[in-house]
C-alpha cells in the first residue's frame, strides 16, 4: 500500500553519517514513538536478539521473535511502533536514507533486494539462522561503537558495518525482488531513473513503454502500490535531498537540476512531503 498524501512523512536527519542505530535491552523493546500513522524516506533494519514484538505495516500485523530480522521500506505506513508482546527482551535497529548505499535506484541495488522482495515493499521478516546470531549481534554492536566513539575513519568503517549486514541479509532471501523480475516495471523505473531531472510526466512514461496512460497507471499501483507520478515525485525529491545535504547549491538550482524549474513549484513539492521549505529542511533537519 503507497503512502496516502494524508500520511505524515518523518525524514532522516542528513548527518556526515547517514546511518542512525537504536539498542533496546532489558526492560521491553519500546522504541520512540510517531503519533499516528506514519510514513519514514529512509530504509529500517530491526533485530529481535531475545524477547518478541510486533510491528503494524501497511494494515499487517507482523509478530516477531527471537532471531527474526524485519525490514521497512521507504514510503511504508506503520500504524504503530514497536511494543514489547512478552518477556523483557533485546532489540537493534539501524536507519538509513537509501542514498548511504544506492545513489541511483534503491529498488535496483543487490544490497537493498530483501526490501523490495515479493511484497513489492512495505514490510518482510526474515529468519536468521540460530548459529549466525551472535555474529548479527555482534556486527550490530561494533557498528553503534563506531557511531558513537566517532574515532578517527569511523564513518568510512560506519559504512563498512552497514555493507556487511546488507549482504548477510541479502544471503538470508531467497527469493528474486518482485520488480526485478517484471520487464515493464522495470522499464518505467529505467524510464523515471533516466528523465527524472527534466520534464517527465505520466503521459511521457506511458509512451516510452508502449502502453496507454491508462492502463500504466494500473500496472504499476497494483505491482508498486504507487503511481507514475508518485514514483516520479519520489526520485525528484530523494535527489533534492541528496544535493541539499552534500552541496551548497541555491535552493533554485536544485530545483532545475531534479526537475522543478518553477522555484515555489519545488518548495510547495517539498514541504508537502517534509513538512518544511527545503530551505529550512537543509539547517533544521527533522529527528528519525
Amino acid at each position: 500500500m503507497g503512502r496516502s498524501s494524508d500520511v505524515p512523512l518523518v525524514g532522516f536527519a542528513h548527518s556526515p553519517v547517514p546511518i542512525s542505530v537504536q539498542h533496546v535491552d532489558g526492560s521491553g523493546v519500546t522504541l520512540p514513538r510517531v503519533r499516528g500513522a506514519h510514513a519514514h524516506d529512509f530504509l529500517m533494519l530491526v533485530h529481535i536478539v531475545r524477547g518478541t514484538c510486533a510491528y503494524r505495516v501497511d494494515g499487517r500485523t507482523w509478530d516477531l521473535r527471537e532471531g527474526d530480522a524485519f525490514v521497512i521500506a521507504p514510503g511504508a505506513v506503520v500504524d504503530h511502533a514497536v511494543e514489547s508482546t512478552g518477556p523483557p527482551g533485546e532489540l537493534w535497529s539501524v536507519l538509513f536514507p537509501a542514498e548511504a548505499v544506492a545513489p541511483a535506484s534503491w529498488r535496483d541495488h543487490p544490497l537493498l533486494a530483501p526490501f523490495v522482495g515479493r511484497h513489492r515493499g512495505g514490510g518482510q521478516r526474515i529468519a536468521v539462522p540460530p548459529g549466525d546470531r551472535a555474529t548479527w549481534r555482534s556486527r550490530l554492536a561494533d557498528l553503534d561503537d563506531e557511531l558513537s566513539r566517532r574515532r578517527d575513519g569511523h564513518a568510512e568503517a560506519a559504512r563498512a558495518h552497514l555493507t556487511l549486514l546488507l549482504v548477510a541479509l541479502g544471503r538470508l532471501v531467497d527469493d528474486v525482488p518482485a520488480e526485478s523480475g517484471d520487464p515493464l516495471l522495470a522499464a518505467v523505473f529505467a524510464v523515471v531513473e533516466e528523465r527524472f531531472a527534466g520534464p517527465l510526466s505520466l503521459r511521457d512514461v506511458a509512451a516510452l513503454v508502449g502502453l496507454t496512460p491508462g492502463h500504466l497507471t494500473t500496472v504499476v499501483r497494483r505491482g508498486t502500490g504507487r503511481t507514475v507520478q508518485q514514483w516520479i515525485t519520489e526520485r525528484r525529491l530523494r535527489e533534492a535531498r541528496r544535493l541539499l545535504t552534500s552541496t551548497d547549491l541555491p535552493v533554485a538550482d536544485i530545483g532545475v537540476r531534479v526537475g522543478y524549474p518553477d522555484p515555489g513549484y519545488f518548495a510547495r513539492r517539498f514541504r508537502a512531503a517534509h513538512g518544511s521549505a527545503p530551505a529550512t529542511w537543509r539547517t533544521s533537519p527533522a529527528t528519525p
